[in-house]
């Protein structure tokens, strides 16, 4: 098991997360472009390796009435 007790831990209040100078900087498409790495991994992970997932054909939304 791993010594987790000297890992640096960092605590903000959840009003102040997504403030970094850094993050703030960035376009849409480079936040994007930083975490698609880890979703391919995530997704080979779930469903094995295939590359990009297909464009979902079984997703539907219902309205019903209001009576």
């Amino acid at each position: 098991m791993t010594d987790r007790s000297q890992w640096p831990v960092r605590r903000i209040a959840l009003h102040e997360e997504g403030d970094e100078p850094y993050l703030s900087s960035l376009s849409p498409a480079e936040r994007i472009a930083m975490v698609w790495p880890i979703t391919l991994q995530t997704w080979a992970f779930k469903e094995g390796p295939q590359g990009e997932p297909r464009l979902r054909r079984d997703v539907v939304r219902i309205i019903r009435g209001r009576g």
